[in-house]
């Protein structure tokens, strides 16, 4: 019983020390420069650089809007383009980054508001991205946004 008793103690008191364990400085250094990413992403957007969004989405890059409607990278540069299309703020809180060989998981909320035409427009929600390292360069090849608030 006491032997029992020690050997789980010993295993609570290693997955403790695990999980305190902190990152590896290489983990963090990706996960700001892919946070950095998504911020110049959402500058991107508010002054419709168009041509610095493309450099940062991968070939195959799939975009899942929160309506529902899935657009090809073709399609996400086209409406990006769109002259109807006006933000003016863009803004992501709560960041985390899921770090994996070569791929990583951005998560965060945000806020974006702006004119649709002359319609006005003023989004809370959620986003997943999946960025990809491909050549050294990270390339975003997945993204997802789900509407908590309009």
């Amino acid at each position: 019983m006491i032997k029992q008793t020690f050997f789980c103690l010993f295993v609570f008191a290693v997955v403790c020390g695990y999980a305190q364990t902190p990152k590896p400085a290489s983990y963090t250094a990706e996960a700001t420069n892919l946070i950095a990413l998504e911020r110049m992403w959402n500058e991107a957007q508010v002054s419709r650089d168009a041509t610095a969004v493309a450099s940062m989405i991968g070939d195959r890059f799939v975009n899942t809007e929160y309506d529902g409607e899935v657009s090809d990278r073709g399609k996400f540069l086209a409406d990006f383009a769109d002259p109807q299309f006006k933000p003016s703020l863009m803004n992501i809180q709560n960041v985390e980054v899921e770090m994996y060989a070569s791929t990583a998981v951005v998560t965060g909320n945000y806020h974006t508001k702006g004119m649709y035409g002359s319609k006005p427009y003023e989004h809370f929600g959620r986003f997943t991205d999946t960025w990809v390292s491909q050549g050294g360069k990270w390339l975003c090849v997945a993204s997802h946004s789900s509407l908590v608030k309009k």
